[in-house]
């Protein structure tokens, strides 16, 4: 794969070994910044103070900047670029506007924006020029035969200690909070960008993978592709320095890959060293070539006039070539997805089933796979102090068993307490990443309310915290599981007529596991409002690679081998939608899961319900009884039926997108998954 991409390693470049093997660090001293050796930041002048109030004041007044303040110096330098630009040729005015316009989409900083840390930012701090070399004990000298990619100065699989230190030097917004971690700004992109995610669509992917309705994604060719690929090397060639991350991606080591991520920034290369598996430093000596690499150049913006792009942001996938190339953003989470997204393509080939799940494991080694969009309680029900923590995102499920994806947790923050979550709350510590948060200026204490960076808007919360999954405490380590015992699709259904708990068959599974069903709570600005149904497929829509029924296929076979038992849950309403009922308390649902684990469940009576045909229980302990049968909750019966018919309706039409894809023996298998649909 050398003209892939291939890394050589060599001695291209020097390092000063110490005794014990590490490299020396150098601190460059020199000039009006070092005395008697000793180096001073002398990024600002000092402080004048006589009190403690008044040096309280000016504390208060330098509180660190994150987004560009116009002082004085600054109107008097964009009135004398004005100037100079009124000189020069309409052509050259012409080019110069196209870059600043280019340039400020996918800016690091905004011209407006929030405030980062609390309190008057007086002063902008400039982000000092980087002078000093670090070498690792590890220094690859990086080629590429078809780019010319050759980087002066690589830093190689740096500690989490080490990447802090390059954070808060030379990136803008790199601050350390009061519990330890590393908070950071992820520019004007504080989200995903699926518009902007493109995969090369040749002979080999036009068949195999999803293309057309429904489907995420989007295509591109080749040329376009290389077009940005060495867009994106140019920029990353041009800068004084380079990260190297080298990790593995899955915890079986039968079936692991090998990922390697050359970035930017410190935050990105610490990101990853969370959300990937480590090395050890034997298997680094003989890394070899990467199964895949990304090239993430962040800010640096696509070209929008190239064929294909529709913005200044551009996240590109090449399976043939194995490489992914990030511009225009610098969210991290395009990294975790994007190599998501490739073991949804490459794990099929093996005939491993990729699946965006929580696990977790009982003390007898029964293991629950958890299923559900966001709000639907799968973070919560898979986190559980009785059980062991295989994993909150992303796994495989092989012939091994089960095995965690990842090396760490990517959790969301928004209105984060140690009462309700205390497991990530302590996670918040030395090494974990805070994306987009907002903080005391003197404590450094996090206001994990304070939705400022990220907008109010409901889809653009999305502060987050980046840690190693052993920062849990009930984390099982290795992240590997036996054969799944229960595969738990969880809805929060505010329409509120999906019973509390059902048993699926396994045509039934494969139908809901498709739809992805939750529905979310509409706005309430002017009163309450219906519910909005949503689906996903696969419940993940965004990464999947393949048409969703190979995948339901996939986990039919397997629940069939090993003796699995699908079941829906629903944690949202009862008796009556969103505003008329209420929802079904978490105490209740929480009884339902343990009954599902200890096999309880199996051995209760089933009565069978109307248009879904779901068979559900009639009495589980600590349940009331009651609230088992949904119709039994409504006191408007008719407004029950009514309600049940029109989510039956909606379940159809989002699977007419599916039923003409033929899948089995004359497509019968098809027609059996369409058959355990709603029937009316």
């Amino acid at each position: 794969m050398a003209e892939n991409g291939d890394f050589r390693f060599g001695n291209g470049v020097k390092a000063v070994v110490m005794p014990n093997g590490l490299p020396k660090i150098h601190t460059h001293g020199g000039g009006a910044g070092a005395e008697n050796g000793i180096c001073h930041d002398d990024s600002a002048p000092p402080v004048k103070a006589q009190t403690i109030d008044e040096l309280h004041s000016l504390q208060k007044k330098r509180s660190a900047p994150t987004t560009p303040i116009k002082d004085g110096l600054q109107q008097q330098r964009q009135q004398q670029g004005n100037a100079a630009f009124a000189t020069i040729s309409e052509e050259e005015r012409h080019k110069l506007q196209l870059q600043s316009i280019s340039a400020s989409l996918a800016s690091l900083t905004r011209e407006t924006g929030p405030k980062v840390v609390k309190g008057d930012p007086a002063r902008k701090l400039d982000t000092p020029k980087v002078t000093a070399e670090h070498h690792h004990y590890i220094t690859p000298t990086i080629s590429i035969s078809d780019s010319a990619l050759k980087f002066t100065h690589v830093l190689y699989n740096l500690s989490p200690a080490e990447l802090y230190e390059q954070a808060i030097k030379y990136e803008k917004g790199s601050f350390i909070t009061s519990t330890g971690a590393l908070a950071t700004l992820s520019g004007a992109k504080t989200g995903r960008s699926p518009r902007d995610k493109r995969v090369v669509k040749d002979e080999t992917t036009a068949e195999e993978l999803w293309w057309g309705k429904g489907s995420p994604n989007i295509e591109m060719d080749e040329h376009t592709f290389l077009v940005n690929r060495e867009r994106a090397v140019d920029y990353l060639n041009s800068l004084d320095k380079v990260f190297v991350n080298d990790q593995f991606l899955n915890w079986d080591p039968e079936h692991r890959i090998k990922v390697r991520i050359v970035s930017a920034r410190a935050y990105h290369s610490l990101f990853m060293h969370n959300m990937c598996i480590h090395p050890t430093p034997e298997e680094l000596e003989n890394f070899g070539t990467p199964d895949f690499t990304i090239y993430n150049a962040g800010q640096f913006p696509c070209n929008r006039y190239t064929h294909y792009m529709t913005s200044s942001t551009s996240i590109d996938l090449n399976l043939a070539r194995r490489e992914m190339v990030i511009l225009g953003t610098q969210y991290a989470g395009e990294m975790k997805k994007g190599l998501f997204s490739v073991m949804h393509y490459l794990m099929p080939k093996r005939q491993i089933l990729s699946l965006h799940s929580g696990c977790n494991m009982g003390k007898d080694g029964d293991v629950a796979l958890f299923f559900g969009l966001s709000g639907t309680g799968k973070t919560t029900l898979s986190t559980d102090h009785n059980r062991l923590l295989i994993g909150d995102d992303e796994h495989c499920w092989s012939e091994n068993g089960i095995s965690n994806i990842e090396g760490g947790c990517y959790a969301k923050c928004i209105d984060l307490s140690k009462e309700k979550e205390p497991d990530i709350w302590n996670a918040i510590k030395f090494g974990t990443v805070l994306e987009n948060v907002v903080f005391d200026e003197h404590t450094r204490e996090v206001d994990y309310t304070d939705k400022s960076v990220t907008g109010t808007i409901l889809e653009a919360e999305n502060t987050r915290a980046s840690y190693p999954i052993e920062y849990i405490p009930n984390a099982k380590i290795p992240c590997v599981g036996p054969q799944p015992k229960n595969v738990i699709l969880l809805a929060c259904d505010a329409f509120g007529v999906l019973p509390p708990v059902s048993k699926l068959s396994l045509p039934q599974t494969m139908y809901h596991f498709i739809s992805g069903y939750t529905a979310l709570v509409a706005g309430t600005e002017d009163g309450i409002k219906e519910p909005q149904a949503t689906f996903s497929a696969c419940f993940g829509a965004a990464f999947i690679m393949l048409h969703p029924t190979k995948y339901a296929a996939m986990l039919a076979e397997k629940m069939q081998k090993h003796g699995a038992t699908g079941w829906l849950v629903n944690t949202g309403w009862s008796g009556g939608r969103y505003g008329v009922g209420n929802r079904i308390k978490l105490g209740y649902t929480r009884k339902i899961i343990d009954a599902i684990h200890s096999g309880s469940l199996l051995k209760a009576n089933y009565k069978r319900t109307q248009v879904f045909g779901l068979e559900i229980p009639t009495e589980i302990e600590g349940v009331p009884s009651g609230i088992l049968d949904p119709i039994n909750t409504w006191g408007d019966k008719e407004g029950y039926k009514e309600t049940l018919l029109k989510l039956g309706s909606l379940f159809k039409k989002n699977f007419e997108v599916f039923a003409n894809y033929k899948i089995g023996q004359d497509g019968k298998l098809t027609e059996e998954i369409l058959a355990a649909g709603p029937n009316f």
